[in-house]
């Protein structure tokens, strides 16, 4: 009968998958982190949704809504006469996003919303969380 034999291995090399997969957790969670963190200038509590679709949006106006019922154009204050003079202005191919204050005012969202269906402006996403 033969005997066998079991061959000693020397390690003379460091594993470092384990290492490659720490770090690619580690940099996903720093890249999720930089996102939420780059919100908006102004503070708005947004409503949440169960399904959302991420969209890569390129040309892009921002609309707010806060809590108090104030309305701003790209970070401007502005009234609803002043808001539907400045969506005029705008390409209708041009994609709006409207950040609404969920502890706001419906009628206010609603407004906005008229506003944009008046125009003919059909490329919209309203922001919520999920």
């Amino acid at each position: 009968m033969a005997k066998c034999k079991k061959a000693k291995k020397r390690f003379d090399e460091i594993n470092v998958i384990p290492f490659i997969d720490i770090m690619l957790v580690l940099l996903v969670m720093v890249l999720t982190t930089a996102t939420f963190i780059k919100q908006g200038v102004i503070p708005v509590n947004l409503p949440e949704a169960k399904a959302t679709n991420k969209q890569d949006t390129k040309k892009e106006v921002t609309v707010y809504v806060n809590a108090k019922g104030e309305m701003f154009f790209e970070k401007k204050k502005v009234d609803l006469k002043t808001l539907e003079q400045k969506l005029s202005e705008i390409s209708k191919k041009q994609t709006v996003v409207l950040r609404s204050d969920k502890e706001s005012k419906f009628q206010d969202f609603v407004s906005v919303m008229d506003i944009l269906k008046r125009l003919g402006h059909e490329q919209l996403y309203i922001v919520t969380k999920k």
